[in-house]
């Protein structure tokens, strides 16, 4: 009891560094060590009616529902198959993220790889705090289709920080769920130290926003290194002019030379 108080307590103070409310750490922790985790912001665009004014006709709401901290965190760790469930408000809301580690033919030959392959969502419209007066209220599950996400080398935890959004089925009348994943940093599979990420691979979008960054700056170096070298090749050139025979450029100075 004193160890998994502990853990929490830890798995607490992870979560106070982010100043972003909606994000929050999640550990799945088994033997006692930390086998999956997870970091990042959560938020869920939630299509469902309601009747409009005449009684008669429906229209479509939106609820905006954030994952946030102090949610109830279970889970399974597996060799080659893992599982995060996350439940928030009395489990008015579950978010399960289903992982898979598998083998990848590539140049180099076969490689592991890991990777987001399922998500399902189950929300219930009877809660009051994102649903206002919604047509036959109830629990609904949205989940994904053929989903590959995430995809990293194995041993290594995927970080991004941009934006990404997952589309969802739900079985409110096939209505699409969005969920928006941002400030995402998961690793599923082979933590080799408690509490600790290992090497991360950036997602593309978030390498692409780096060279933009860096290349201005590289690009301000190699100009200027081209001006130094262009400046010191002129001077060069001109003192070696400046000490070599002056031939008179008027022919009438000939007879005077020798």
């Amino acid at each position: 009891a004193a160890a998994h108080l502990a853990a929490e307590q830890e798995v607490e103070n992870l979560s106070g560094l982010s100043p972003n409310p909606e994000k929050d750490i999640f550990v799945v922790r088994e033997n006692r060590t930390t086998c999956l985790m997870a970091e990042f912001a959560a938020k869920f665009i939630v299509p469902y009616d309601v009747w409009a004014s005449n009684y008669v006709d429906m229209i479509t709401e939106q609820a905006d529902i954030p994952l946030s901290r102090g949610a109830e965190v279970t889970g399974k760790c597996g060799s080659n198959e893992s599982e995060l469930e996350i439940s928030w408000m009395e489990q008015a809301y579950t978010l399960k993220l289903f992982f898979l580690k598998e083998g990848h033919n590539t140049s180099r030959g076969l490689e592991a790889f890991w990777r987001l392959s399922r998500v399902q969502f189950t929300y219930d419209t009877r809660e009051r705090t994102y649903f206002k007066e919604p047509v036959n209220p109830g629990k609904h599950t949205a989940s994904s289709h053929r989903l590959s996400a995430l995809v990293t080398p194995a041993g290594k935890s995927y970080e991004c920080q941009a934006q990404q959004t997952i589309s969802l089925t739900s079985s409110n009348r096939q209505k699409s769920v969005q969920l928006l994943l941002s400030e995402v940093r998961v690793q599923p599979f082979d933590i080799t130290s408690d509490f600790v990420f290992s090497e991360e691979h950036k997602c593309p979008v978030d390498q692409r926003e780096q060279l933009e960054e860096t290349l201005p700056l590289i690009l301000g170096l190699i100009l200027g290194l081209i001006i130094v070298i262009t400046l010191c090749v002129y001077h060069i050139h001109h003192k070696l002019t400046a000490n070599q025979v002056q031939i008179p450029r008027d022919r009438s100075q000939y007879k005077h030379m020798g």
